[in-house]
């Protein structure tokens, strides 16, 4: 939806709040037209319900407007005398148009000096679950977001089964654009696997400010952009076109920021010409052939690296997963024979690989250069940059993009140049030859990005045996950015927790004495 639809959509129902509630701010002592002026009709109500104003905050804040719209139809209806849990229900399924009931063939009258504490137990759960969940969905969507790692793209630098902190704040948090979905989920509900959203309607993409732009070589959390398949029903697959901020969540680290020329020579990654320097606790790994003498122990590789055994039997052939530092001590090994990186050539076109057209033979090792968007920057198109563009241009940016043999048109008018709207970003993983990443799929657009991890405040090895194994306590509570091997401040969380606890206790302790 548009701006101008929004406006149009908010103005129909100030209409139909008026109409299902004017009666009801007369007989509360107001005047009838206070029920029709947006903003100020929300806030006579809250003292009508004697609600505190800054709930009308709440009703503005999507998804979290889904939570409070029924507390306020509950509490309209309750300022009136209908306290029985059939009215509540009422109010819930008829989505607040049981007031017209109220306002119009009922003869109810203002309880002025009504108890805010709800007259039954289970009404005072109800109410706590209810704010429980505002709560937790407000610090989930503007501020901090659990994630878990389920992939080994990062391995290494961060582990499958790691439980980050996300924060949204650091680049700005993203505002909801799916107005109806379920709260605490991300596109599908649990257990059941159905959508937790309705795809229409939509709000713009906003963004709220932050205190850092994306810096090269962080670590990401971002919205997959070419997600289209996720849902399974009856073991098929069904075709979803995603909203942005239902897309699949990833992370990858950002290897390229706007403006950067972006290369991959034999694995690595040139910037502008000059080889990466990637932070210490990053740790690329490539698939090596490895071939070992009669005498070597192959379980120390299926143990500590990801490896398979090559041509079954025992020839002595496996394909190891590792670092360049671990492929010189494994070749150093006097039972080993030799260690080969497995780096693709440049020169076979591979249909997988960004941009996906012919012209470019690049491999997943020898890749580029590729020039990464940057807002308000303007690019040549013709046939040989049209691959690398053409989906900003059409999907990320909106327009109307045809091709006429050699002319190329953008919403119906001849183009031979485009400017960018927004900032690009190119997110790779670390396990080079084991990630899906933007060498399949292309650029990141900002409006893209979920946020920044900042702490491990959980870790969990599935393939470990016993549970105190599967606990990787040397990670808990260790921070995801930094230098040198990560600190657990699991302890110094510990050891507050108890001051706090005994603190309270002698708080307790002292006014009982009192």
């Amino acid at each position: 939806m548009t701006m101008t639809q929004w406006f149009i959509f908010f103005l129909i129902i100030q209409v139909i709040h008026f109409l299902g509630t004017w009666k009801l701010y007369i007989k509360a002592g107001r005047k009838s037209w206070e029920a029709i002026i947006p903003i100020y009709n929300a806030i006579i109500l809250m003292k009508i319900i004697k609600r505190p104003t800054w709930w009308i905050i709440l009703l503005f804040i999507p998804i979290i407007n889904l939570l409070m719209f029924p507390v306020i139809w509950i509490e309209t209806i309750r300022s009136f005398g209908k306290n029985s849990t059939v009215d509540s229900f009422l109010a819930v399924l008829t989505l607040g148009f049981y007031t017209y009931y109220i306002n119009y063939l009922t003869n109810v009258k203002y309880i002025e000096d009504r108890s805010l504490k709800s007259r039954t137990e289970l009404g005072e759960w109800v109410s706590s679950i209810v704010f429980a969940i505002v709560a937790a969905t407000l610090v989930h969507t503007y501020f901090m977001q659990p994630y878990t790692i389920p992939t080994s793209s990062l391995e290494k630098s961060l582990l499958v089964g790691d439980f980050l902190f996300v924060s949204k704040f650091h680049y700005g948090a993203r505002t909801p654009m799916t107005v109806i979905a379920a709260p605490m989920v991300h596109d599908s509900l649990p257990f059941i696997k159905a959508k937790s959203y309705l795809k229409k309607p939509q709000l713009p993409y906003f963004r709220l400010p932050g205190f850092q732009n994306i810096k090269r070589n962080e670590i990401v959390v971002f919205n997959w952009p070419t997600d289209t398949v996720r849902f399974f029903r009856d073991n098929s697959k069904i075709h979803v076109d995603k909203p942005i901020d239902k897309k699949s969540n990833y992370v990858k680290r950002c290897v390229g920021v706007p403006g950067d020329s972006l290369e991959i020579k034999d694995g690595y990654i040139f910037i502008n010409g000059k080889q990466t320097v990637l932070p210490d606790r990053a740790k690329p790994q490539y698939f090596h052939h490895v071939i070992v003498k009669e005498g070597f122990n192959p379980q120390s590789l299926m143990t500590r690296y990801q490896s398979t055994e090559l041509g079954g039997g025992n020839n002595g052939e496996y394909y190891v997963n590792l670092t360049d530092v671990n492929a010189r001590k494994l070749k150093n090994n006097p039972l080993v024979k030799s260690v080969i990186k497995d780096i693709s050539p440049k020169g076979n076109y591979d249909s997988t690989l960004f941009p996906h057209n012919e012209q470019y033979k690049w491999s997943r090792d020898n890749y580029g250069p590729i020039y990464i968007p940057e807002a308000g920057k303007t690019v040549e198109l013709n046939a040989k940059s049209l691959p690398f563009y053409k989906r900003i241009i059409e999907v990320y940016e909106n327009n109307n993009l045809t091709v006429n043999g050699d002319e190329i048109f953008i919403n119906g008018k001849l183009a031979s140049t485009y400017t960018f709207k927004q900032n690009y970003y190119w997110m790779m993983g670390d396990n080079r030859h084991n990630s899906e990443d933007a060498r399949y799929w292309g650029y990141v657009p900002f409006d893209h990005v979920v946020g920044k991890p900042v702490f491990i405040w959980f870790s969990w090895n599935s393939n470990a045996q016993g549970i105190a194994n599967k606990i990787r306590w040397e990670r808990v509570f260790t921070t995801v950015h930094g230098s040198g091997k990560p600190v657990s401040y699991l302890y110094y969380f510990l050891g507050a927790l108890a001051l706090w606890f005994g603190y309270s206790s002698y708080r307790k302790r002292k006014k009982e004495e009192g």
